[in-house]
């Protein structure tokens, strides 16, 4: 696993969380009156350029935890020194967290099993683990299917354990292993459905697939797997929805990375979508900073992130951790 790819995944979300936090909760008629071109601050959070939010926070907290092995109770303490001590947040406090993983949070604190915290409602599918989960991808090449995904939903339902959610999210790290081996978006969107639908289809259980996502939630995510990448990526801009619903960030994330054709090209289609801007940036640029490379991000907008030599410092240790292959399960 090349460490440009890793570095790259890991900035670009949080240099795409970063280039929408500014106009987050903005209309996508405000964004094509004024579309964002470059990296701004201020705006919905008062916070200067180059500040990230829970998207890259989260994130940052998932994969220091790998760098240790695998284990759900740590990367549960990462996130609750989070929420309450400000870790990995550029200005020592958290902000803009989102509802289901603030009460998820609240159970680990209280002293419940990550195994048991999410909400598992079906009006808890917002998009707040699928923005965080990205460093799994990293950790989870070389294990088998059914442990890949497991270990997927495992991470998801900490704070959002609903069926839907952890399809959504298993589809995005499938994703992203495609193009950490190398694929282009279009191939690795098409190898992504066919591993995904061996493993969540129906007759998964009797293949030995799994059985924890229930294949009721798959049309939910028909627009992505009943399609082809082509057919998914020619869809109208009008129809690809861009709000906090989990299954509008991975189709936004999606169709942006298929049609474009670098990583900033990426990021900006997705900030302009407009409303949950920082999520969808994030989702998407993680995606892109894959399948570009650190190289590929813009300069002038990676000297404006905030922490950047730890978070370079962070990606690197999670890529030497990773060396010799997945890390060990060290249990709950």
């Amino acid at each position: 696993m090349k460490l440009d790819r890793v570095l790259g995944g890991i900035f670009g979300v949080c240099v795409g969380d970063a280039l929408g936090l500014p106009v987050q909760f903005q209309t996508r008629e405000e964004r094509k009156a004024k579309p964002v071109t470059d990296m701004t601050g201020y705006g919905a959070f008062r916070v200067p350029p180059g500040t990230w939010s829970d998207d890259s926070s989260l994130t940052l907290c998932l994969a220091e935890s790998l760098c240790g092995g695998y284990d759900l109770g740590d990367i549960a303490g990462k996130f609750r020194r989070w929420l309450y001590e400000g870790y990995w947040t550029p200005f020592n406090k958290a902000f803009d967290v989102g509802g289901t993983t603030f009460r998820a949070i609240e159970r680990l604190e209280r002293g419940v099993d990550p195994r048991r915290s999410g909400d598992t409602g079906e009006d808890c599918n917002g998009n707040g683990s699928l923005m965080r989960i990205l460093p799994l991808a990293f950790a989870v090449r070389g294990l088998d299917a059914p442990t890949r995904f497991r270990r997927v939903h495992e991470v998801s339902a900490i704070t959002h354990a609903h069926p839907r959610t952890l399809v959504a999210c298993g589809i995005y790290v499938q994703t992203a292993l495609g193009l950490l081996e190398g694929l282009g978006a279009a191939e690795a969107v098409e190898r992504m459905r066919g591993v995904v639908t061996e493993q969540y289809g129906e007759g998964a259980a009797a293949r030995g697939a799994l059985k924890d996502a229930s294949a009721g939630e798959l049309p939910h995510l028909g627009r992505i797997l009943a399609r082809s990448a082509k057919e998914f990526a020619s869809l109208p801009e009008g129809e690809i929805r861009s709000g906090g619903y989990v299954v509008d960030t991975l189709e936004a994330a999606l169709w942006c990375l298929l049609n474009s054709r670098s990583y900033e090209d990426t990021v900006l289609k997705a900030v302009n979508l407009g409303w949950d801007t920082d999520t969808t940036a994030a989702v998407a640029g993680g995606l892109g900073g894959i399948l570009h490379g650190l190289g590929k991000i813009p300069e002038r907008w990676m000297e404006t992130i905030a922490m950047r030599q730890k978070i370079e410092e962070l990606s690197r240790r999670l890529h030497g951790s990773l060396a010799h292959g997945p890390p060990d399960e060290r249990g709950a």
